[in-house]
């Protein structure tokens, strides 16, 4: 792979089928003699142990294409975009240089922006203070914290989003001004690429997918969902991985209420996805996945040198 062909970047909300895709890109890009490799780009997916609740690559999945950074980091330790940023580069870097074809996959638009472009992340603050929030959104609840936030940064995130109320909240009372939104200047979505990308987002008919996620739903929990967050609870898991979606809810068998909250979640992937900067977006409604990759890899030649 030349230095300066297109990083694949694959991005959408939970079951429009970005494992699937990228696997079908990748069996066409060996049928032209390239070498694929996926990079994970979810920041659940990240947590060995955490497989079913995160929907990762099963094992199958993986011999069909290798994935990097998946299940890399125990449950109980925190990890920061910012972290997770310099390995994916590291990857995406190597990938490269080896003469590979580097996938981005994922649905976590922070942790897949951090991937692509070297952005100014804040750093982590102190554990104790750390430790004190937490407790105090456990006892009080994310929406009370939410309304003690600064007015300049209390619109950039919704009451009932706990980790990231959380993460404001710590930022502020270390003194650490959070870094600005793209309405404020900031560069989390307007940050150049370190390589050229083709940056594919999926959309899909709202009723297909919630479809396709309640049957994702109903599989993660025959599969042994709430064991496996039993599991995670008994090994110390940290608040980002209780944060996951259904983490709780599958513990409680309370499936309905898992297909809400992923799909809420996914109209605000389709919101940060419609921010970044030279997005192509894709409509597989009704379309295969070897069809969306197909048209994908038309969009990166497109991108190639000499085209």
């Amino acid at each position: 792979m030349e230095a300066d062909n297109p990083v694949i970047a694959v991005f959408g909300p939970t079951a429009i089928g970005k494992t699937g895709i990228a696997t079908e890109l990748a069996k066409l890009l060996r049928a032209r003699g390239e070498d694929p490799v996926a990079i994970n780009c979810d920041s659940m997916q990240i947590y060995q142990g955490l497989e079913l609740i995160s929907g990762a690559a099963t094992a199958r999945e993986r011999e069909q294409l290798e994935h990097r950074l998946l299940g890399f980091v125990p449950v109980n330790e925190e990890f920061t975009a910012g972290r997770f940023g310099e390995r994916a580069r590291e990857e995406i870097d190597s990938a490269i240089a080896a003469g590979r074809q580097p996938i981005l996959v994922g649905g976590t638009g922070l942790y897949l922006r951090s991937a692509l472009s070297d952005l100014d992340m804040r750093p982590p603050v102190d554990e104790a203070l750390r430790a004190g929030v937490e407790a105090e959104i456990e006892q009080r609840g994310p929406e009370a914290l939410h309304r003690e936030l600064p007015l300049e940064v209390v619109e950039r995130v919704h009451p009932n989003d706990r980790k990231r109320v959380a993460r404001l909240t710590e930022l502020i009372r270390s003194g650490i001004d959070p870094a600005p939104d793209h309405k404020g200047g900031g560069e989390l979505w307007t940050a150049k690429f370190r390589h050229p990308t083709v940056l594919a987002g999926l959309v899909e008919d709202d009723g297909d997918l919630v479809a396709k996620i309640r049957e994702r739903v109903d599989a993660m929990a025959r599969a042994g969902a709430a064991a496996e967050a039993e599991a995670a609870l008994q090994a110390g898991a940290v608040r980002t991985v209780r944060a996951a979606i259904g983490f709780d809810e599958f513990r409680s068998g309370d499936l309905e209420r898992i297909v809400v909250l992923h799909r809420r979640y996914g109209r605000r992937q389709m919101t940060w996805m419609r921010r970044m900067e030279g997005v192509e977006v894709i409509d597989r409604t009704g379309i295969s996945n070897l069809e969306v990759a197909a048209r994908i890899l038309e969009l990166a030649d497109v991108s190639r040198p000499g085209t």
